[in-house]
């Protein structure tokens, strides 16, 4: 019997190495397959990057900015997603402060001071716990440099540009899971009890002791409900 496709989102500065225990202990029951987001400079071609790489009918998960493009995925092609997970993420746009904050650090990496994720940095990514951590808070900045300077102008673009897709969250009509770590400062618990009541078939999931990048800060946990999620017909 044939699995189905996972098509897995990237965040802002992440590559596949955020969904590695993902790959890896979905496989016997899904085809993971995660798409690059660094070469695009709007929400929109991020999503087209995604629907030309995807088979005609997938699973769609993603973080955080990935969530950004899952969100853009249902408003352009719902028909072609079965089911899907949003993680640590936002269907509102950016706040006045929020683009503020963007293009402050839009300018910097354009004239040469792309830090990437620094341990300044890593409090908003990762529960205080979590710190001390020195294989995780590693793996994040490794990544971080791997996805470059240029890529995050791109991104950061991106996500300026998104719209608030609130108004449209009622149009999902898939099996939806959202899940967040109780700590998570980017993305807030209350973006996600947010959207639980605005999509009708929605099942709102809190990993506890947990920030950000769930998928590296507790694997374990995410790809459990990622499992129910896809084994749940």
């Amino acid at each position: 019997m044939s699995v189905p496709a996972l098509v897995l989102l990237p965040g802002l500065l992440c590559d596949g190495a955020l969904w590695t225990h993902q790959t890896t202990y979905l496989a016997d029951i899904a085809e993971p397959q995660v798409v690059d987001l660094t070469r695009q400079d709007s929400v929109a071609g991020m999503a087209t990057t995604v629907l030309n790489a995807a088979p005609d009918s997938f699973a769609l998960a993603g973080l955080s900015m990935g969530g950004y493009v899952a969100l853009e995925i249902m408003r352009e092609a719902p028909e072609r997603v079965s089911r899907l997970a949003l993680i640590d993420t936002s269907a509102r746009a950016d706040t006045r402060e929020q683009k503020r904050r963007r293009r402050g650090l839009i300018a910097l990496a354009q004239g040469g001071r792309f830090k990437g994720v620094t341990p300044r940095l890593l409090p908003l990514l990762v529960h205080a716990d979590r710190l001390g951590d020195s294989e995780l808070c590693d793996s994040i900045m490794r990544m971080a440099a791997r996805v470059g300077q240029e890529a995050f102008v791109r991104q950061e673009t991106a996500i300026l540009g998104r719209p608030d897709g609130r108004h449209r969250l009622a149009e999902i009509t898939c099996p939806t899971l959202l899940v967040y770590g109780r700590q998570d400062a980017m993305t807030p618990l209350e973006m996600g009890e947010e959207m639980a009541e605005m999509i009708p078939r929605a099942r709102l999931a809190v990993i506890e002791e947990c920030g950000h990048l769930s998928t590296m800060e507790r694997p374990h946990a995410v790809t459990a409900l990622l499992r129910d999620w896809l084994l749940n017909r």
